[in-house]
């Protein structure tokens, strides 16, 4: 058994070290690493700082580790790692802020991401890897495009059935500013998700970018006269709300900023690194770039419109009816970028989001035809609650994980419900013309085909639904050992730590990884799962969730922090074999699935699945968990003393 005790010294030191001086921990860090000319990049995981050094030489371990704040030091796979803990957010940040340092990835989309590329280009998975790329740069920007559709759609419903004069108001005009402005200055938040994709500074990109969309240029197009940058013709063309135009640039502007530091002296580089991106690349963009990437934004709208015109309703149905599995398989995230490419043109999403929302109402409906199987009254609320979830909020990972998938037969209720009810809504006609969720709350983004997808909707619930209650469900105890554990059902004490998958319990000590076998993050147990589902070991709120899957962290009600971290180096995956099922901030329950992992693939790329749960902050509590034997999932592993 292990024994964890936070003493009241050992509280004081907690609270003294809260209050550190993090730009003197940066600078200290900074200088003992070799200082900024021998740092190529930095990034973060969830506890460390990821430095990619010219010369490892150079950094000062000793120093490094005798730093207040600093856990521990590390020097594996070409990473010179500072491990922080609680104070890597505000380090990192302080960092970024004073040094003129690169970033090695987006902080919002990919905290963990590897440095330096594990697997090379090749023509078999070219595709995968620029479907990657375009999503990754494409996604910081959804929930701004959501947020402006869903706004324009309020003032919509205002004009509409409140008051028509409200239209040809000067508050209109200035709220519809603010509605337009993610769709008109796509290109900026387009070049700063790529150009943090791709480790550049991000400044540079959005400068380039930002020009195609300067008054200059856009009185000139509205002129209509010919133009030419050093002779040489410039499309008159308007690039508010395009896409690839800012990919093309902020690509560029990557190359010749990564050029300019190998040919420039440091003495110079203030001066004439930045200058020279951003004249290359914002030149390039009107010339090349932004005519190039119109062209195919053009030729992707022109294949949506052709599917649209020929096979169109059974495309959707054929999306809707594939959609539980690519969520599940996270594959749905590379559809983002063609869906926003289709709002710019033709200006309308026929296949895409329609699909999207159907998927979610066929979830919904499934859910019900179980409810309707189900003899259980009790239960019958819980499933009633699950299906409303996804109709009206688009919440689909309880139905999917915790109810459709559990009994395998309602997914065939799910594809045929999306499948009928995606042809139905095709043939009426029904086109999404602005972002917003996939659920009935956003039925407005259908516009003048709210019908139509009205109609979709109520097919693919109750065919999804009807289709469910004649298959019946499979109740079998393996099947329900897949996904739902048995503590998400029962009531588990707030001070309960369970087991978070089927396994071999294997101590600290004999991980591979030094950071856990040196118990630097603190002390725990560590599993070698057996099971698909990673839950939560404790009730209590879900504070941190990496969107690549490998990391998540718990906080009890009673403050004690638990951190599980699955795999070992598995960050380098980028989300690949691991679905997350939760947000963070979400209350969670015990035995709570939190990831489905895909052991499988994850073994064939080489890692090692092995998961720690590691005890962070005790929080002055004594908690004792057993070192060896096998373990279920769910079962309760600690012994504590207040």
């Amino acid at each position: 058994m292990i024994v964890l005790k936070f003493t009241k010294q050992n509280d004081k030191n907690y609270k003294r070290r809260l209050a550190m001086d993090y730009k003197k921990l940066a600078q200290k860090i900074v200088t003992n690493v070799g200082d900024v000319d021998n740092i190529q990049t930095l990034s973060h995981c969830m506890t460390r700082l990821r430095f990619q050094l010219k010369d490892a030489s150079k950094a000062n371990k000793e120093a490094l580790e005798n730093l207040e704040g600093v856990i521990g030091v590390v020097y594996a796979g070409g990473q010179y790692m500072v491990i922080l803990g609680q104070h890597l957010l505000q380090t990192y940040d302080v960092i970024m802020n004073d040094f003129n340092i690169t970033s090695g990835g987006s902080i919002d989309e990919n905290l963990d991401g590897d440095l330096t590329p594990k697997e090379p280009w090749t023509w078999k998975n070219a595709g995968s890897k620029i479907i990657g790329f375009v999503s990754s740069s494409v996604t910081p920007m959804i929930p701004g495009l959501i947020a402006g559709g869903m706004l324009k759609v309020v003032l919509l419903l205002i004009v509409t059935f409140i008051d028509s004069n409200f239209a040809i108001s000067s508050s209109y005009l200035l709220l519809s500013a603010i509605a337009d402005a993610p769709f008109y200055f796509m290109p900026i938040f387009v070049a700063y998700g790529a150009a943090n994709k791709l480790g550049a500074t991000p400044i540079y990109a959005m400068a380039s970018a930002a020009a195609l969309l300067h008054g200059n240029f856009t009185g000139l197009v509205t002129a209509g006269a010919p133009i030419t940058l050093f002779g040489i013709s410039v499309s008159l063309l308007s690039y508010g709300t395009s896409l690839l135009p800012a990919l093309l640039i902020a690509i560029l502007a990557y190359y010749v900023e990564k050029f300019l530091n190998k040919i420039i002296p440091n003495i110079f580089k203030a001066i004439f690194v930045g200058m020279g991106t951003i004249f290359v690349a914002g030149s390039l963009g009107f010339i090349i770039l932004g005519p190039l990437g119109n062209m195919f934004g053009q030729g992707i709208a022109s294949l949506f419109m052709f599917l649209e015109g020929t096979v169109g309703p059974i495309a959707v149905g054929l999306l809707a009816a594939a959609l539980p599995w690519m969520v599940m398989a996270g594959m749905h995230t590379a559809l983002a970028p063609f869906m926003t490419q289709l709002l710019t043109n033709p200006g309308y999403d026929a296949m895409i989001r329609p699909a999207f929302l159907l998927h979610n109402m066929a979830e919904g409906g499934a859910v019900i035809g179980v409810t309707a199987r189900t003899k259980d009254k009790a239960k019958r609320g819980e499933l009633l609650s699950i299906a409303i979830g996804c109709i009206v909020a688009g919440v689909t990972e309880p139905a999917i994980y915790g109810v459709n998938l559990k009994y395998k037969k309602p997914m065939y209720g799910v594809m045929a419900g999306g499948f009928v009810g995606g042809i139905v809504a095709g043939i009426l006609g029904a086109k999404a013309y602005e972002m917003g969720y996939s659920n009935i709350l956003a039925l407005p983004i259908f516009g003048k085909t709210v019908l139509a997808a009205v109609a979709g909707i109520i097919v693919t619930i109750v065919v999804a639904a009807v289709v469910t209650y004649l298959l019946g469900i499979d109740t079998s105890k393996e099947d329900a050992k897949l996904t739902v554990t048995e503590p998400v059902r029962q009531v588990v004490p707030d001070d309960a730590i369970l087991a978070i998958a089927n396994g071999e319990l294997v101590p600290l000590e004999k991980v591979n990884d030094e950071v856990f076998a040196q118990k630097l993050m603190g002390d725990g147990i560590a599993f070698k799962p057996t099971s698909d589902f990673i839950t939560a070991p404790a009730n209590g709120e879900l504070t941190t969730v990496f969107p690549t899957g490998h990391a998540f962290g718990v906080t009890r009600p009673d403050g004690v922090e638990l951190l599980v971290h699955i795999g070992i180096n598995t960050v380098e995956l980028n989300g690949e074999g691991f679905d997350v099922l939760a947000r963070a901030g979400d209350s969670i329950r015990a035995g709570q699935p939190i990831v489905r992992i895909d052991r499988d693939r994850i073994n064939q790329k080489g890692y090692d699945t092995t998961t720690m749960l590691i005890i962070t902050n005790a929080n002055g509590k004594t908690i004792e968990l057993p070192q060896m034997g096998d373990v279920k999932q769910g079962q309760r592993l600690d012994k504590e003393e207040n």
